[in-house]
């Protein structure tokens, strides 16, 4: 039994037919089906059902693919510790963030962590609603700038950052023009969301519930900043964001009005493991924190 042959079981029970897994895997057809008898003989039992609707799994594959799937995330995880003390050993630093980061904090650390290490390579990895957290655990990045709220138990962190709230509007908005906003104001708009973020991150971002106990009206969804955006400008809803989107995505046809009744949004440094790269980064925010310019 071999970790490939794990991957296929768990591609065909994602795909629920062997032609989709076979595509996703970019494997012929035959190959994959010759590969799934091949293991069914080796374990002794039939892992899936066959129908012309497609294959679902008996209840010993049920078993069989959890534990595969288990495999297969302890070989990850192996992968990804080897890689970050290859990252060390290469001088490489991988500094995950999102949207905004921390804001200008962000961008010094980098460069001060550069200045003191010039042997290093500081490669920034960009991740949208709440990615940088789920990057962090399975080692794709070193570091980390997480918005919170988010579940950053098993990891060390610290805040380092804050900054206030504003709301997003289409610059024609009758609002637009007010130099502060409470969340009652706009409870009536439409609000942007994500449903590719936790829902108790997603909750904070859009205060729900409202302080009447009114959920919000939710408006249309989005995968990252830039759809956000257009679809405020456009006027299909309002948005959310901390205040230095104002700045980091200034466009002519949006509003940024300070949202004046909410807690601000606070930015926590987080990293996994203990290595010489990881700690010389923290160490720099650290003291760009103690010693602002």
């Amino acid at each position: 039994m071999e970790l490939r042959e794990l991957r296929y079981l768990a591609a065909i029970a994602d795909a629920g037919n062997v032609g989709r897994a076979a595509a996703s895997l970019y494997v012929s057809q035959p190959a994959l089906s010759y590969a799934l008898r091949r293991l069914e003989s080796e374990l002794g039992v039939r892992l899936f059902d066959r129908h012309p609707g497609g294959m679902t799994p008996t209840p010993a594959g049920r078993d069989v693919i959890a534990e595969a799937r288990r495999a297969l995330a302890a070989a990850d995880r192996v992968r990804a510790a080897a890689e970050r003390h290859r990252r060390v050993l290469s001088g490489v630093l991988r500094v995950g963030f999102e949207a905004t980061g921390a804001g200008e904090l962000t961008t010094r650390a980098r460069a001060e962590f550069v200045r003191r290490n010039p042997g290093v390579r500081v490669e920034p990895k960009r991740f949208d609603w709440g990615g940088e957290v789920a990057a962090l655990r399975d080692g794709r990045v070193d570091v980390a700038f997480a918005w919170l709220p988010a579940d950053l138990s098993g990891l060390r962190s610290e805040v380092v950052h804050t900054e206030p709230r504003v709301v997003g509007l289409p610059v024609g908005h009758p609002l637009a023009s007010r130099p502060g906003l409470s969340v009652m104001d706009v409870a009536d708009e439409p609000l942007m969301w994500t449903e590719r973020a936790p829902r108790a991150w997603v909750d904070w971002w859009a205060v729900n519930p409202r302080p009447d106990g009114r959920p919000p009206v939710w408006g249309p969804t989005n995968d990252n900043v830039e759809e956000m955006l257009e679809q405020v400008a456009g006027g299909a809803a309002i948005c959310f964001a901390p205040a230095g989107m104002g700045h980091y995505y200034s466009r002519p046809d949006l509003a940024w009005v300070p949202l004046t009744d909410v807690e601000p949004l606070r930015v926590a440094l987080a990293w996994r493991a203990s290595t010489p790269l990881a700690d010389a980064f923290v160490r720099v925010v650290r003291d760009l924190i103690a010693t602002p310019s």
